[in-house]
């Protein structure tokens, strides 16, 4: 196995879990169920895409993704998350971080956000560095992910 971080990243995850632990103490939640579904990609050239999703998302009635109901529009957005852009690690201080050069949220574009990371056989851990308002609480998010295999279902 490679024992460099960025070489050990590199390929596609499968999301298994997302938490959000409030940094009030308060308890942590599942903002994506139980059974969150996801892939995140690392390129050997540096760059990262994120896309994740909660399951039995209800697709638009009019079957036209510019013509939805707000509350369609709302569903839509509150139900996924969707971020690419260059990627760095440290490897000394084995660290990485995102760069968002398209997001689904606007806020983000032109963001860096650290992660803390940690490979653990086919699991990779990442959290958000520092806590990130979601949902108007203060959470650290975490997320593990299970390394993708060619050709494999990522269901």
């Amino acid at each position: 196995m490679p024992t460099k971080l960025r070489d050990q990243l590199i390929g596609a995850w499968k999301l298994v879990s997302y938490i959000e632990h409030p940094i009030d103490g308060s308890s942590p939640s599942h903002p994506m169920g139980e059974k969150p579904m996801g892939i995140i990609m690392y390129t050997a050239d540096g760059y990262m895409s994120a896309q994740l999703m909660s399951p039995g998302r209800r697709p638009f009635a009019s079957g036209d993704w510019l013509d939805g109901t707000a509350e369609e529009y709302r569903g839509e957005a509150s139900t996924y998350i969707a971020y690419s852009g260059p990627f760095r690690v440290d490897e000394e201080k084995r660290t990485l971080t995102h760069s968002m050069f398209v997001s689904l949220f606007p806020n983000w574009i032109g963001q860096s956000q650290p992660r803390a990371v940690a490979i653990e056989g086919d699991l990779l851990h990442l959290a958000t560095e520092s806590p990130i308002r979601i949902g108007g609480r203060m959470v650290i998010a975490r997320l593990t992910w299970q390394r993708a295999r060619a050709g494999e279902n990522p269901a």
